[in-house]
């Protein structure tokens, strides 16, 4: 009985091993866990991407034969951006296809039955989406290996890379210690180095007007101000971020369609709860209308609802009209719903936004096209009524439907040229996203730019007189005449390069040559806003 009992034993704990190896033999079987990496296939197009082009001196040469013999190539370039590649993807949520694809639910293959939400890594956000199984390339093993393989080749990159700046490092120390020792290894004498301190001696910084034979003097010491980059996450500790990503992580509306446009989502939407009842925590298309911003799960519901609605242009007050382009300015108090529909909707298409029911201390810019059917918004942007540190715009969007045609330009110029009307400066909101940067920082340098060309001493009434022929001017006379605030001002010129310190003096620095090539790289662009149609 004894054997029996060891030998029972003995088997039981064999089979538990057994159960414990097959589990973790079985990471690739279907459904995949959550957190596993896999890889999916995907087009460089969708995920808003050109493929490098990676060519050789022959296929270079051949690429400007063919130019010269006036071949077109673009096709081919669309078609290889066209050609779906594997990418590596999180696993972020999983669930079972519906029961109305019945080729799916039914099949006896488990990975048919199986849908899975991704994230492509190193992309935002906004391109994470559903995959099913014929998307799915390499299981969560294979996945796993080439994510320790790029690990390990990132490291090895990184510790390459720190050696060779140790080198470069020694070597100028090397060079500057060689230096002290003049040319030949002749030693400098002190009174040598006391010659060369005095040439490099400090300015002083508080020197009122440094310009003309003191600029000369100096120029030896100029020093290019580093450029800073704006973050997105300003403000947000790691903890809330991740709770952010978490909370909206997987995104509940597949598509948005807004008059004669269908848009797919790029984030979650907390829209309320009894919008979601029908669609079991998911809408595949939202149908909007257009003139209300109501919201519907049906297109039927809406086509209903406009039949009853006649009202072909947003609420508020039209306060701007030029061709085709129209601005409402709507009061969040007065228009509550409309305004809180326009917050959901935002979502849609932005990350960090926190806006959705207060919405009573903010007015509201609503961007429309106009033609024979009425007013079609385009894009919007909101602002505080009331703002203590001088923000003239807090959320800025342009439909993805009408992007790519400068209306994110003129939403910005528009808040501008309201602040010109206060007689203030004013700054967007911080901490801007990404697609807020990429609006703010073209408008900010053309028309820096376009000021600095065309502005003189005599358009400046306060400015100091410059011996020298050149112009002399202040980042407050920007300021003043641009209604950009002077840290955007001052942010700008780093990026553009021309913002230098000499001897402890900020200066701007740029001849002819350098503001004609800055023109043609920044130019102020169409649409722009006509301060006389603004009433």
């Amino acid at each position: 009985n004894n054997n029996n009992n060891s030998s029972s034993s003995s088997s039981s704990n064999r089979k538990s091993t057994v159960s414990k190896k097959s589990e973790k033999r079985n990471v690739d079987a279907h459904p995949y866990s959550r957190g596993s990496v896999i890889e999916v296939l995907q087009t460089f197009r969708g995920l808003g991407r050109r493929r490098p082009a990676f060519k050789t001196s022959e296929e270079e040469q051949e690429h400007e034969t063919n130019n010269n013999n006036n071949i077109n190539i673009n096709n081919d370039e669309e078609e290889e951006d066209d050609k779906p590649v594997p990418w590596l993807c999180d696993v972020i949520d999983r669930a079972q296809v519906s029961s109305t694809n019945h080729n799916h639910a039914t099949s006896d293959d488990p990975a048919k039955r199986w849908k899975y939400y991704v994230h492509y890594r190193n992309f935002n956000r906004r391109m994470d989406e559903w995959v099913g199984w014929d998307r799915i390339v390499s299981p969560p093993s294979i996945g796993k290996a080439k994510t320790q393989a790029l690990s390990l080749q990132k490291k090895r990159e990184e510790e390459t890379r720190k050696k060779e700046e140790e080198r470069i490092l020694a070597e100028k120390l090397e060079a500057e210690h060689n230096g002290e020792h003049g040319d030949g290894g002749v030693r400098v004498t002190r009174r040598q180095k006391r010659k060369r301190g005095e040439s490099s001696t400090t300015t002083d910084a508080n020197a009122p007007g440094m310009h003309g034979t003191a600029v000369a003097a100096a120029i030896d010491a100029v020093v290019t101000v580093a450029a800073e980059e704006l973050d997105e996450h300003e403000g947000l500790d790691e903890a809330s971020l991740r709770e952010h990503e978490e909370v909206t992580k997987v995104k509940n509306v597949g598509e948005v369609e807004l008059g004669q446009f269908r848009m797919e989502t790029w984030y979650f939407s907390p829209l309320p709860k009894e919008m979601m009842r029908d669609g079991g925590g998911f809408i595949p298309v939202l149908y909007v209308c257009e003139f209300s911003l109501n919201m519907f799960v049906r297109k039927c519901e809406l086509m209903r609802f406009q039949a009853k609605h006649r009202r072909r242009h947003p609420p508020g007050n039209e306060i701007y009209r030029n061709g085709r382009i129209s601005m409402f300015e709507v009061d969040g108090f007065q228009q509550r719903i409309y305004c809180q529909n326009l917050c959901y909707l935002a979502k849609f298409f932005l990350d960090h936004k926190t806006l959705y029911f207060d919405v009573d201390p903010f007015l509201f810019y609503v961007m429309c096209e106009v033609d024979n059917r009425g007013f079609h918004p385009v894009g919007y942007y909101s602002k505080e009524k009331y703002s203590d540190v001088g923000y003239n715009l807090a959320c800025i969007l342009t439909f993805p439907s009408h992007q790519r045609k400068g209306y994110g330009r003129f939403l910005i110029s528009f808040s501008y040229e309201l602040s010109k009307k206060e007689e203030k400066v004013g700054s967007p909101e911080k901490p801007m996203s990404d697609l807020g940067q990429q609006a703010y920082k073209p408008y900010w340098n053309a028309t820096i730019v376009d000021f600095l060309i065309n502005h003189t001493d005599r358009d400046l009434s306060n400015s100091n007189n410059n011996s020298g022929g050149g112009c002399s001017m202040s980042i407050m006379d920007i300021s003043k005449k641009t209604s950009i605030m002077a840290e955007d001002i001052i942010f700008t010129l780093n990026q553009l390069g021309i913002l230098k310190v000499i001897n402890g003096v900020y200066f701007i620095i740029a001849d002819e040559n350098t503001m004609g090539q800055l023109v043609k790289k920044h130019p102020v662009k169409d649409p722009r806003v006509d301060p006389s149609k603004l009433h």
